[in-house]
This record gives structure tokens, sequence and C-alpha cells, in this order.
């Protein structure tokens, strides 16, 4: 059966929780934690941007520490550290950047410079932007890139994030088409790369959290949503001195 090639090496299947693009929203990421824990995972996965533009870096660090999640860096995490520099980033999500590097301690630093750019296992890859120059953090918007991303993928399955809006390419038989669909039936020779849309900031209509889970012995991937309590997020975020436009897009989803 085609889910035999994602079970363990000792023969045990996996149930993975994939969260991405958490952006220092503690209320979002505790919602979308309390969710999972009912949904019998077994290992965290965490495609990056922890932080930035929300009001709890430090926490939604400690907490994915905790976790104990395989974590790779979103631009926002690179940038915090020190690791990339500012042109990247616009006046308001520079402005952020510069917030959450003055809120956080050694340890947070040590933490984001300790993890890297991507993660590949014998099920899985995982990355923010793109396999195509995964620190320059290009966006997977269009077939083309998917394209690329395919093509420099290892495993059948690749997990992002960056773009905030959930969806799922598919590779199969040379044809290539997206779904935005809430669950995926993977079939015997098919590739995917899943964008597990955004815990702390959506953008695509809907302000509700977005995860995903993916069951190595069902070979399926669903895309999940969890309400959080935007107010209070929005709260703190003014609470800061932030842009209110970051508190704003919240109550939207864009």
């Amino acid at each position: 059966m085609f889910c035999a090639r994602y079970v363990l090496p000792d023969g045990t299947a996996m149930r993975y929780g994939i969260i991405a693009d958490i952006h220092g929203n503690l209320e979002a990421f505790e919602s979308v934690l309390e969710s999972l824990s009912r949904a019998k995972i077994e290992k965290y996965l965490c495609a990056g941007d922890i932080i930035g533009y929300g009001a709890d870096p430090r926490e939604c660090i400690k907490m994915t520490r905790e976790l104990d999640a395989v974590a790779v860096l979103g631009n926002h995490d690179a940038a915090s550290a020190g690791l990339i520099g500012m042109d990247y980033f616009n006046d308001v999500s520079a402005k952020a950047v510069k917030w959450t590097k003055q809120n956080m301690e050694e340890n947070d630093f040590n933490f984001l410079k300790s993890i890297g750019f991507t993660y590949v296992n014998k099920h899985l890859t995982l990355v923010h932007g793109t396999l195509r120059k995964p620190s320059e953090f290009n966006y997977m918007t269009d077939p083309e890139a998917a394209g690329e991303t395919f093509n420099l993928m290892k495993t059948d399955i690749c997990f992002i994030g960056h773009t905030h809006v959930p969806g799922v390419f598919s590779l199969k038989g040379g044809e290539l088409s997206y779904s935005r669909k809430k669950k995926t039936a993977i079939s015997a020779g098919e590739r995917l790369i899943v964008n597990v849309g955004s815990v702390g900031q959506p953008r695509d209509g809907d302000p509700r959290s977005c995860y995903a889970v993916y069951d190595t012995d069902e070979a399926s991937v669903v895309l999940k949503r969890v309400a959080y309590d935007v107010k209070k997020a929005q709260k703190k975020i003014l609470k800061t001195g932030l842009s209110p436009f970051l508190a704003d897009r919240l109550g939207a989803g864009v």
C-alpha cells in the first residue's frame, strides 16, 4: 500500500501536527494546541515564523520548545535572530522585527540560531517558503514555483507556510494541480506540497487559526481551523505600540 512508504523504520505509523506562521500570537497558538491535544499527535513540526507581528514572541518560542517541535526558520525568525538583513521587510514589518528583538532574551536568540532553513526526514520535507534558495524566503503562489520545489524534493510530501494561505499543490502523472479542500487523500504515485496556512495571522479571509494533521497510516493530510480570542490578541498588539494595522487584520483574516 502507498502508506507503507511513510511508516517509521520499526513499522509504526505517525501522526504529525504541522503549524506555521504563529507570529507571536499567543491566544491563537494556545487554541491550536488545545485542538491538537485531542488529535493523538506523535510529533510536531513548525514551518517557521514563530515570532513577528504579535505581542508574545518569548511565550510562543517557549511553547514551541516545550512541544519538542522540529522547526525551520521563517523570515521573521531569521531577521530577529540577526541571520538575515532588514532589506526584505516593508516598514510595518521592519518595525515589528525591531520590537520583537527588543522583547526577546538570550535563550530565545540561541534557539532560533540553532535551527536551519530546511528539515528532511524519510517521510517529509519542511521549509518556510520554497526549496529554491530557502534562505531567501520566496513565496509559493503559482505552479511555476511549486514545480521548482517538486524538482528539488527528495520526499513525496513537503510542508510549507509563508503565504498564510492554506492549500495543496499535487503532482501526479506529470499533471500539477492546486486545491483548497479540507482533506487530501494521498494516492499512489502522487506527490504533495502542503501549505498549512497560519496559526497567528491568516490571510485567506478566514480569521480562524489554521494548521494541518498528516496521518501516515491513513495517507492523508487534513487542514483544520480553530477559533481563538481575536479581540484579546488585538488589544495586546495595540498596547505594545505596534502598528494598529497588525491588530486590525486579525479580525478580517487578511
